[in-house]
């Protein structure tokens, strides 16, 4: 079985607070040991060194010219030094620690002169300093040694004080570094608590931020600011819901109504059909609205690969001109195609088609009768610019900002009745930045709007089919073989 660690933090902490006090408690035993150690080795060799020079000034001559050390029979070994002296190769005097304690002769012998050595005895080491010198003219070998048990004794009495204080100091360490983890966790603590309240209904609740410049402060921050966008999701989700409901029950509600209507008494044929057809005509709306909801399921980001072929702005605006011609004949509108200069990009064709039609239907849409629509194709340095402008009642300002939502449509005093799903201009700019461009209104209330779609500039060999450039406006006729708009069709609704 396999030990995985502790699961609560603050004990993993904890032990690892007590591991590195641990690692730096022996660190600091070993440093003071080797540190004292070396030191009493220097003070024992020191003291060696003044024994030699004490041997070698407490001589005295007798008067038939031999020497001698002053060394009572008495005297304990710590008042007498190891003291051995030869000369010519002969010992003339020996303290009487020296003759207690006899060290090899040999071992002696082979030593250096005037180092240090330790030599290894039956009940300890001792260390020897042996040198020659000259007392009263006398050519001299004086040996002189100590014991390394009063050292190592010390030695021994430090380790262990180290070693029993160092449970001590570890458990100190540990309810400490307990202590510490639990104070430093507790606002984590606090925001579990918190966050255990929030659910769904709840997420307008944010965690607390007891300092927003330290490390828990930052992500508690970073919680909250998630959950501001999980607010924000779920409240557009339910708007959307609700948006899709309403869309979906009024159809199916006119249905239900028109055929309920049409039960409740024996008509004739032309009666009939006309019941029938008026419920086609709220089929076709719901129909529309479901195809239009399929498309915008397929919005995700990689949901759908973007092809990317030559596209000349001003034939696409001139295609969708002709396409959407009749509805502007209807409403006696003049519809304008103004290009300048070259303007051509690359993209999805398709998809900046549908932008397009959503765009200039919209226009027509709430452009009055006898208006003026121009689509206008121009290039600048670094893009391809193709506008929409109207002379509706435009956008007001507090309906800027939402104005591409989906679902989304603005009302206000004067605007011609709302009508469609409001996914027109989410489609358009849906599409536009998938091509990698960008979709922006330029309204003014009351004095119409201007759609801009602005993409990538290419610049390559004009294509072939492009109509005369030198012609600064091209009337479109309002008549066309364009398909007669349905009445609720996906491609073509779309409300401010």
């Amino acid at each position: 079985m396999i030990w995985r660690g502790p699961r609560n933090v603050r004990l993993s902490l904890t032990l690892w607070y007590v591991g590195a006090m641990t690692v730096m408690f022996a660190a600091y035993v070993g440093i003071v040991f080797v540190f004292v150690n070396r030191n009493l080795s220097h003070a024992l060799d020191d003291h060696l060194r003044d024994d030699f020079e004490w041997a070698a000034a407490m001589a005295d001559l007798r008067p038939d010219g031999t020497l001698t050390w002053f060394d009572p029979e008495d005297s304990s070994e710590a008042a007498s030094p190891w003291l051995t002296v030869w000369s010519k190769g002969a010992v003339i005097f020996r303290t009487a620690t020296a003759r207690r304690n006899p060290l090899p002769e040999h071992l002696l012998e082979q030593q250096a002169d005037h180092r240090i050595v330790s030599v290894p005895t039956r009940n300890t080491t001792v260390r020897v300093l042996r040198g020659h010198t000259t007392i009263f003219d006398k050519d001299l070998v004086l040996a002189v040694a100590r014991s390394e048990s009063t050292m190592k004794n010390q030695m021994w009495e430090l380790l262990t004080l180290l070693l029993l204080g160092m449970p001590i100091g570890i458990a100190a360490s540990g309810v400490g570094g307990y202590v510490l983890a639990k104070r430093a966790l507790a606002p984590i603590d606090r925001m579990a608590g918190r966050a255990r309240t929030i659910t769904a209904e709840r997420l307008s609740d944010r965690l607390p931020v007891d300092n927003a410049n330290d490390e828990i402060g930052r992500l508690a921050t970073v919680f909250n600011d998630t959950l501001e966008r999980l607010e924000s999701s779920f409240s557009r989700m339910r708007q959307f819901t609700s948006d899709v409901s309403h869309e979906l029950r009024t159809p199916l509600t006119a249905m239900k109504s028109v055929g309920e209507v049409g039960l409740r008494e024996r008509r004739d044929p032309e009666s009939y059909r006309a019941v029938i057809s008026s419920m086609l005509e709220e089929i076709d709306r719901l129909a529309g609205v479901i195809d239009t909801l399929l498309l915008l399921s397929r919005v995700a980001p990689g949901t759908r690969t973007v092809t990317r072929e030559p596209i000349d702005l001003r034939d696409l605006a001139e295609e969708v001109a002709t396409q959407l011609g009749v509805l502007a004949e209807e409403k006696q509108q003049t519809l304008t195609i103004e290009p300048h200069g070259r303007a051509q990009t690359t993209g999805d064709r398709l998809m900046l088609r549908q932008a397009v039609i959503n765009l200039l239907d919209n226009a027509i849409k709430y452009t009055p009768v006898g208006g003026d629509i121009c689509l206008r194709v121009r290039e600048t340095a670094t893009a391809t610019v193709l506008e929409v402008q109207d002379n509706g009642p435009g956008v007001p300002e507090w309906a800027r900002h939402r104005i591409f939502d989906r679902f989304y449509r603005a009302d206000a005093s004067g605007w011609p009745a709302l009508t469609g799903s409001g996914l027109g201009l989410s489609i358009s700019r849906w599409a536009v930045e998938a091509n990698g461009g960008t979709l922006e209104l330029d309204s003014s209330y009351g004095s119409g709007s201007i759609f801009r779609i602005t993409l990538p500039s290419t610049r390559g060999e004009q294509a072939p089919n492009v109509s005369t450039p030198g012609a600064a406006s091209d009337r479109v006729a309002a008549a066309g073989h364009a398909p007669p708009r349905a009445s609720d069709s996906p491609t073509t609704r779309s409300t401010r």
